[in-house]
């Protein structure tokens, strides 16, 4: 074991050849997340494109209308992220493409957390400086080598 708990060069070799060929790449979200994500943003829609449709006098102001327009694209953008981000293990690290791209080289991991909700698999990466990356994993795959990853970087007193 080497300071700050990290694994040394010999376990985290064994967690690499353990995980399968690398890289290791798959979805970041449940397709079927991903789907539940479009089914309610085109109830949104519909619901939207009525509350248009109705009477000048039961009209909602034009702010209303704005924000929930807003907030509309917002969740949009966030549905389309969740349908097309993949998570990626490698020799280098992992990498998730999201919103913002998260990568966490192996130099750089400290420890991690596995969370097994159940919507989603997650994985809490903290690294020597800065926030905690969190990467989800969508597939089978994705998920045991989370929880292998876990099992080897975890805090060590």
């Amino acid at each position: 074991m080497s300071p700050f708990g990290r694994p040394s060069p010999e376990e985290h070799d064994a967690l690499m050849a353990q995980i399968g060929p690398l890289p290791l790449r798959g979805r970041a979200w449940p397709r079927w997340i991903a789907v539940v994500a479009w089914l309610i943003m085109a109830a949104i829609a519909v619901r939207l494109v009525m509350v248009l449709q109705l009477s000048p006098e039961r009209a909602l102001p034009m702010p209303v209308i704005a924000s929930i327009a807003v907030c509309f694209g917002a969740l949009l953008w966030m549905s389309v992220h969740m349908w097309t981000s993949v998570t990626e293990i490698s020799d280098w690290g992992i990498r998730q493409s999201w919103i913002t791209r998260r990568e966490v080289p192996w130099a750089e991991l400290q420890s991690t957390k596995f969370i097994p909700l159940f919507a989603s698999k997650k994985l809490v990466c903290f690294v020597q400086k800065g926030r905690p990356v969190i990467f989800q994993a969508g597939t089978p795959e994705l998920q045991a080598a989370f929880a292998r990853i876990s099992l080897v970087y975890r805090k060590r007193l």
